[in-house]
């Protein structure tokens, strides 16, 4: 989108910050998984047309003018509003961490439309979920695979540091699952049972709707969960707030 003027396209809203009295900054994900940094004029005004199209998980349709430091979103039609993610506080969790992650994994001037896809998909997945079980699948679920497209895939195959393929153990900081006497070595590895192994190797390889079919255990879905934001700490070296209000939940 280099030299453009204007753009048209599909956007999903990421992050809301104050600016001034009555405008935002939003950060937004493109339909080509490009982040967008923009203001909306006037958004925080009671009755403006900005408020409930660009509201926080809005999947929207928005004209974005090109401008000096920020652009602008100069108009705005809601394709899908996903009101549900915000009228339930274990819905709302989850959206956000969703968001959240969404916001690390999407970059200004890079291009890619699987990110845009996948959290579109796991947005509309979400609202029809019941249950902090699922959601910690889903979000686990979302953060495992996109993270393997980028680049952090976990070796769940063999043992990271000697190649042993009986493995029992996991560790975010070591790439992925270790044997039991390489663990022993190991600060903070994880002991995976062979359940939670497979459905560890589910999050990576199965579609959202597979995985929420089969029913799972209240421990083992907060246990995938946990691993999941350890991994995602640990590769993009931040700190996930929306997980961390999840994980107290």
């Amino acid at each position: 989108m280099a030299g453009r003027r204007t753009l048209h396209t599909e956007v999903m809203v990421l992050r809301k910050t104050k600016l001034s009295e009555s405008d935002l900054i939003l950060t937004l994900m493109a339909a080509d998984g490009e982040q967008i940094r923009a203001v909306a004029k006037g958004a925080r005004k009671p009755g403006n047309r900005f408020a409930s199209r660009l509201d926080m998980f809005c999947d929207s349709d928005a004209l974005i003018a090109k401008g000096r430091n920020l652009d602008i979103v100069t108009e705005a039609s809601l394709i899908d509003p996903h009101v549900k993610l915000r009228e339930d506080l274990d819905l709302m969790a989850g959206a956000s961490a969703l968001a959240e992650l969404g916001e690390y994994t999407c970059y200004e001037n890079v291009e890619d439309p699987f990110v845009f896809a996948i959290l579109k998909a796991a947005f509309s997945t979400l609202e029809g979920l019941t249950g902090l079980s699922q959601i910690d699948l889903l979000v686990a679920a979302f953060t495992f695979k996109v993270l393997a497209h980028q680049g952090w895939r976990p070796e769940l195959e063999r043992c990271t540091s000697c190649g042993e393929p009986d493995v029992s153990f996991f560790s975010a900081r070591m790439g992925g699952t270790l044997c039991a006497s390489c663990a022993r070595e190991i600060s903070g590895a994880h002991e995976l049972t062979p359940q939670q192994l497979g459905r560890l190797k589910a999050l990576l390889t199965e579609r959202f709707s597979t995985l929420l079919v089969t029913p799972i255990d209240k421990g083992t879905a907060r246990f995938l969960f946990s691993l999941a934001h350890e991994w995602a700490t640990a590769h993009l070296d931040t700190r996930l707030r929306s997980f961390e209000f999840m994980r107290g939940l």
